[in-house]
């Protein structure tokens, strides 16, 4: 049986930019079982969102291909901020707020990656035992400074200033590769395209100390941009986090499955690890019958399950066929709280009122006339059921523990009215 042949599949998904030695690793996983490979993070948050899932999702590959997979978090870079993707310097964190978001990344690599045939490292663990005469000694003396200049990270700095702290991020990147290297036996680095030169400055720095031949290998992915030209990773302006508690998984769900008809089948071959048959088919399902959007349906499924789990998933898609259809009646508070996060709002108080008021004095309706009307029509439809008569009395504490009362205007427009 022929080995899977990984990079070949990372080309199929898009998900290669560039490589310091291609034949290399070729042969080198063509030849070997035991390739150990990392990617960093610095805990700058306290928790990714689904633009850094992009580097992790091919590690995640490596992992499942039978390969060794360990997570840097980089308390000790984080501590100082990379440069990379910015045009001014970082606000220093204090070591408080470092500690506990690293905790918090740490569960959510956990949750990604399980427990077998995977590490999390610290870069703590070595930067922060170094001196600065051992750091200029043993390591500024083999960066030369014009070199560090043309590296495109830095070079975009220069022209509004780059402090001389986020200007050694690049040897302390580099150092990290060199430790991993020689006392974890990883051979290859993994990251974003504008990680390129942080990797290749490893690579130097592990051959001028343990000699040219010791195997050292770059792979960058391409910059995730949408068909429409925008950045991936925000619905509304806002990031899509990891972290339940900042994007809920029906809200993750929800991102997933209204991506454009131009972007699914690309985010499919990132972010599921469904086979190239199953992505074919459903490429050519999105280009017959579009309407049925099985393809987002698909994607959101399994991206949702990846990071949320089989629990997260029923609750989103359970949310998500309740308001659908209007059957909300058994959703619990916390539930409407996901599914109508973003849905129009309004107050009133905790006292019977007519319905007819209560849609005026929500603003949900703009008058009297039109509220009589739209009740009369069957339009309007209070905490899931259709109310036809304007002699109906709304009662707040009839539902949603009395904190909600919930009203549905026409098929799908959602009025969550909090009780004062």
């Amino acid at each position: 049986m022929a080995k899977f042949d990984i990079l070949e599949d990372l080309k199929w998904r898009g998900a290669i930019n560039q490589q310091t030695d291609e034949k290399g690793l070729r042969k080198y996983l063509q030849t070997h079982d035991n390739l150990a490979l990392y990617c960093g993070t610095d805990p700058t948050g306290d928790s990714l969102h689904v633009g850094h899932l992009i580097p992790f999702m091919i590690l995640k590959r490596f992992q499942m291909a039978g390969y060794h997979p360990v997570i840097l978090i980089g308390e000790a870079t984080g501590s100082i901020g990379d440069p990379s993707g910015r045009n001014s310097e970082r606000v220093l964190q204090s070591a408080a707020t470092i500690d506990k978001n690293k905790k918090a990344i740490t569960k959510q690599m956990k949750n990604l990656f399980g427990t077998k045939n995977f590490e999390i490292v610290n870069n703590m663990d070595w930067l922060g035992k170094m001196n600065l005469l051992d750091f200029l000694r043993d390591y500024g003396k083999l960066f030369q400074v014009n070199n560090m200049l043309d590296k495109d990270v830095v070079a975009s700095r220069l022209k509004n200033g780059i402090s001389f702290t986020e200007f050694s991020y690049q040897i302390l990147q580099a150092v990290d590769f060199y430790h991993l290297n020689k006392y974890n036996g990883v051979q290859l680095q993994i990251g974003g395209g504008d990680q390129w030169g942080n990797i290749t400055a490893g690579i130097d720095l592990i051959h001028k100390l343990e000699g040219p031949d010791i195997l050292a290998f770059g792979l960058t992915i391409p910059l995730m941009v949408k068909a429409d030209g925008t950045k991936f990773g925000k619905s509304a302006g806002n990031a899509i986090w990891l972290d339940p508690k900042k994007t809920s998984p029906y809200e993750f769900y929800q991102f997933w499955i209204n991506q454009d008809d131009r972007d699914v089948v690309k985010y499919l071959k990132y972010f599921t690890f469904l086979s190239h048959e199953e992505i074919d088919d459903l490429a050519e399902k999105t280009k017959k019958e579009p309407w049925k959007r099985e393809a987002q349906k698909k994607l959101a499924e399994e991206v949702t399950k990846f990071v949320h789990g089989e629990s997260g998933l029923k609750e989103a898609q359970m949310i998500t066929d309740a308001l659908f259809s209007g059957n909300i009646k058994n959703l619990s508070v916390k539930q409407i709280e996901q599914g109508l996060k973003s849905a129009p709002a309004a107050e009133a108080a905790d006292s019977k009122q007519n319905i007819v008021d209560f849609l005026v004095g929500t603003k949900i309706e703009p008058s009297k006339r039109q509220a009589r009307e739209d009740v009369k029509n069957g339009a309007i439809y209070v905490n899931g059921d259709r109310e036809k008569s304007i002699d109906y009395d709304v009662d707040p504490s009839s539902a949603f523990d009395g904190k909600y009362v919930i009203i549905r205007k026409g098929k799908r427009k959602y009025t969550l009215v909090k009780i004062k």
